[in-house]
């Protein structure tokens, strides 16, 4: 059987393939566009990628065409809370006469063959890959298969990833957390001796009773105090436990325990307890996490985790007995320890190194401010 492709379809499917399996791109679903590919990678130089092979004849057009990307574009800087959205827009059949305009955030290119590809210099510099990238095409049938395969174990090898990072898994650290709060709460309602050496108190903390920067966080006020506590850690701490791994979430909760109650310290100068200030380090890690998988957290970001980190903090504001300053402490100080120990495959080194300077940086002007600038 012979098959037969014509030069126009070639190039897309190279692309495609390349941008796909190369870059790490995945495909887009745009509503109401005919004879277009639209491909995203968050993380990549051009984080939008648009292919059209419509034949553009005059000035009028591309105009048209730059609008309808501009567009495109705002609603995908939208769904994924992007400050910044830098698109690639390739033109395969363009009129030769038209001159094309230059826009800050959209950059046009105009590609008729895979030499133009190969020979343009600010698209090289971005993907060096595309100068020597190939595939095996023995015949037309051969090529569309080998493209085809190579993007379906893209594809699956991607959907594995996703599938081993969101699966429920047995969750051990946040249950025995629980548990020790559980025990904390019934030793100290019994000892009253015992919950006030482990209580925050910022005097005997200057004083070198260092251990209580940790301890408050494992004792509570009263029962409600308790199990609102209990309640959340268990909702926002399964989640981080599940997406991140046991040992991250040690590192998380800890040490936003440690900035929470540095903060508290700090700022509220008063006796404190609770866990909150860890469970509010645990919400900004989920706000990391959710921001690196806006495509599936987008109206999750939107709709629930940041409006329940905004109601909180008002309420903190609003009410009395709060100690706000911890839960902000907390909050940040999970941001910065969640870039500092990552997510596999999301996090590269450079940021994990940049997220750990941070956070040295940050516990270290807390501990600055408290022990040494009183």
């Amino acid at each position: 059987m012979s098959l037969s492709i014509n030069s126009k379809d070639e190039i897309i499917m190279r692309l495609v393939h390349y941008f796909v399996t190369e870059e790490d791109y995945q495909p887009i679903i745009v509503n109401g566009v005919k004879n277009e590919i639209w491909l995203e990678n968050l993380d990549a130089p051009y984080r939008i990628v648009r292919i059209n092979s419509n034949y553009i004849h005059n000035i009028d057009q591309l105009k048209i065409d730059n609008y309808k990307v501009k567009n495109v574009s705002k609603q995908i800087k939208k769904k994924t809370f992007s400050f910044k959205l830098k698109t690639l827009n390739i033109l395969l059949d363009l009129n030769q006469d038209i001159n094309i305009p230059k826009d800050k955030n959209i950059d046009t290119f105009k590609i008729t063959s895979l030499k133009d590809v190969r020979k343009d210099k600010g698209l090289a510099s971005l993907y060096p890959k595309l100068k020597t990238f190939t595939v095996k095409n023995d015949s037309s049938l051969d090529f569309i298969i080998n493209i085809t395969n190579d993007i379906n174990r893209k594809t699956e090898k991607a959907n594995k990833s996703y599938e081993e990072l969101f699966k429920p898994k047995k969750i051990v650290i946040v249950k025995a957390l629980i548990v020790i709060n559980i025990i904390m709460y019934i030793i100290t309602m019994l000892n009253q001796d015992l919950f006030n050496a482990l209580l925050l108190n910022p005097d005997l903390v200057l004083k070198g009773e260092y251990w209580r920067l940790i301890t408050a966080a494992f004792l509570h006020g009263n029962i409600i105090h308790l199990l609102v506590n209990m309640y959340s850690l268990n909702i926002i701490g399964t989640q981080i436990e599940n997406f991140l791994g046991r040992f991250k979430f040690l590192i998380i909760y800890f040490g936003s325990t440690f900035t929470a109650s540095l903060m508290s310290a700090l700022i509220t100068r008063g006796l404190s307890v609770g866990a909150s200030g860890a469970i509010f380090g645990l919400l900004g890690s989920l706000l990391y996490f959710g921001w690196h998988y806006r495509l599936y957290f987008g109206t999750a970001l939107r709709s629930q985790i940041i409006p329940v980190i905004m109601l909180n903090l008002l309420i903190g504001f609003s009410m009395s007995n709060i100690d706000n300053a911890a839960h902000i402490g907390g909050l940040i100080g999970g941001v910065f320890i969640s870039t500092a120990v990552g997510i596999n495959e999301k996090t590269d080194k450079a940021s994990k190194i940049n997220g750990l300077i941070t956070s040295i940086i940050y516990i270290g002007f807390l501990l600055y401010l408290l022990f040494i600038n009183k």
